[in-house]
């Protein structure tokens, strides 16, 4: 097995055609066929349903896609590495959020790391939770923090906290009057705002997800593209809106906290699978740093902490070590 026909092999699956690989990889149809055909038979399985228009990867076709897909990232990462090593050149990395992160811990942690590592650039990349596993595996990205659970085994995932929900409420309404934290119950038809409206799955269908399974009846739903429109519909009255606790941002709404268990958003950290880079290990570090300095918006009240989590001398959870985020 070499390099070249794992790019073959790569260009077929992503095309889904033998033609349309070849002309992108520059070489006839059939000696690529055949390059495929030796790697199939030295790895003993099939790869590719080639009696089927568009071709399809069989199930080890398909994994054997992934981690095809990491091996040659891993590859250019290593030739860019030493190419800027030669030229002097700074590294740098791509961190994807989901805008909700960003008033939370986010801007702290790259804040961190800069400061820490002034030689390496970060680049920040707004991009939904279930896009990031896509970037994350075409090496498009190096790390994600978003907040939408995914069953990808091809990506390592670590909460790093569950948020919890809040209910934002137009004063004048009778949600308003009380100070306390409100059930998932107190919705039933009520008029609820939820974002984001795209792409989807995301945060919104969490929150639908969640009033279902409580058999909570909604009046009506209306979706928004993002965190402001939502809040902004609510001081007009449109309707409610559940909003993780640190992105209170309007100070002309009443925020009650959800009391409902589950009625949480997670924290997740996400990277490719067996990625030992340096820099996973400095943010996992600069994270357990930021959580013992007890940030103002970091309290017992709006989140939980995954177990393996201590107190430092004022109280503050956080991990007890880097290792507790592996």
């Amino acid at each position: 097995m070499d390099l070249r026909q794992l790019r073959y092999f790569v260009a077929v699956a992503t095309t889904k055609n033998f033609t349309r690989a070849a002309e992108q990889m520059h070489i006839a149809q059939p000696p690529l066929s055949r390059q495929i055909q030796l790697l199939e038979e030295e790895l003993e399985v099939q790869l590719i349903q080639r009696n089927s228009r568009p071709v399809r990867l069989t199930e080890a076709g398909r994994l054997f896609y992934e981690q095809s897909l990491q091996v040659l990232h891993r590859v250019d990462q290593m030739k860019n590495t030493a190419r800027q090593a030669g030229r002097n050149h700074r590294q740098s990395i791509s961190i994807a959020y989901v805008p909700s992160t960003l008033y939370g811990g986010l801007p702290m942690v790259v804040r961190m790391f800069r400061q820490r590592y002034p030689e390496t650039d970060v680049h920040l990349v707004d991009l939904g939770s279930i896009q990031q596993i896509g970037e994350l595996k075409s090496g498009r990205i190096d790390l994600g923090f978003g907040r939408i659970r995914s069953n990808d085994t091809s990506v390592a995932r670590t909460v790093l906290r569950e948020e919890k929900l809040v209910l934002a409420i137009p004063p004048a309404w009778p949600l308003a009057a009380e100070t306390g934290p409100v059930n998932l119950k107190d919705l039933e038809h009520q008029k609820l705002i939820v974002f984001p409206k795209e792409p989807r799955p995301s945060f919104a269908d969490d929150v639908l997800g969640m009033l279902h399974e409580q058999g909570v009846k909604l009046a009506e739903v209306h979706e928004v593209r993002e965190l402001h429109a939502a809040l902004g519909l609510v001081a007009a009255e449109v309707g409610l809106c559940i909003v993780p606790a640190a992105a209170r941002l309007r100070t002309d709404l009443v925020y009650r906290l959800i009391a409902d268990e589950k009625a949480t958003s997670p924290i997740i950290l996400s990277h490719r699978l067996n990625d030992d880079s340096w820099y996973i290990v400095a943010i996992k570090q600069l994270i357990v740093e930021m959580y013992a300095q007890n940030p103002p918006w970091l309290d017992f009240q709006t989140n939980a902490f995954p177990s393996g989590l201590t107190a430092d001398g004022a109280g503050a959870p956080f991990p007890a070590d880097v290792e507790d985020l592996k």
